[in-house]
Formats: structure tokens, sequence, C-alpha cells
């Protein structure tokens, strides 16, 4: 986990001058029609740090947690990220995933196989869940870019 977390790390430091780049007029404007801007995504991919945080210690501490599904689009819509500065949105995102970076370096190697249940979904390892929080992260800053 060591190495994830170093990946993790490098990502968001490789992400965050680009993301700064990015105009305020040209964060709120939908990457395509119908789709989310890129503040939402931003958004959402706090979220997904604040839920996934959880998920990582709690399956750390307890064993085999059981945690609630995640309603994205509510959760972006009561959110409000298109109202929020971009620049306040990147430093959040930015900070939040450093943080989860030295989280994941932490994570006990003999708590990786205990399995998680989110909502209705099957069963995964936090192994699982950490490796696939890094995918989900690259994927939307894929977008964003």
């Amino acid at each position: 986990m060591k190495a994830l977390g170093v990946e993790l790390a490098r990502v968001v430091d490789a992400s965050e001058p680009s993301l700064l780049a990015i105009s305020e007029a040209e964060s709120r404007t939908p990457i395509r029609p119908g789709g989310w801007s890129r503040k939402q995504l931003i958004g959402h991919l706090i979220d997904s740090a604040s839920n996934n945080h959880q998920r990582f210690v709690r399956a750390a501490l307890q064993g085999s947690p059981e945690f609630p599904g995640y309603d994205q689009e509510g959760c972006v819509r009561m959110e409000a990220p298109q109202e929020m500065a971009w620049a306040s949105l990147v430093a959040l995102w930015a900070s939040y995933n450093r943080y989860l970076a030295h989280v994941v370096a932490h994570l006990p190697e003999d708590q990786l196989l205990a399995e998680c249940r989110i909502g209705s979904g099957d069963p995964v390892t936090l192994e699982f869940l950490a490796k696939d929080y890094l995918r989900h992260l690259v994927h939307h800053l894929q977008q964003v870019r």
C-alpha cells in the first residue's frame, strides 16, 4: 500500500498545476452536452475522497463493514460545486487526496483482505477499494483535462 500511496500523491502533485490553469469560465462549462462541468467532476472527486476515507479507515479498524450506496447525482446537486470558486475546489481536492495518500500508505497489510459491502453491491476487499479509488480518480482527471 505504500507504493499506492506514493502513486496517489504523485498523481495529485502532477495534476494540480494543470487543474489550476483551467479558467473559472472553463471550469463551469459542461465537458460534453448534458454532462457535468469540471467543477462538478472535481466536486464528485471530493465526495469520492470523503466516502473512501471512511471506507478505508473503518475497514482497517472493523474488518468487514457495510456502507451505504452513493447517490452521485444527488450529492453534486445538493453540494453545488458549480457555485464555488474553481481554485477553492482544486485546493480542497488536492489537500484531501494528499491526506488520503498518507492514509493509504499506512493501511495495515493484515487488513487488506477485509471485505466491505457498499450498498447492494458484491463485497470487495479493502485492497480493491484502495486500488479502485486511484483508478476512478485518474479516469475523472482525464475527463477534466
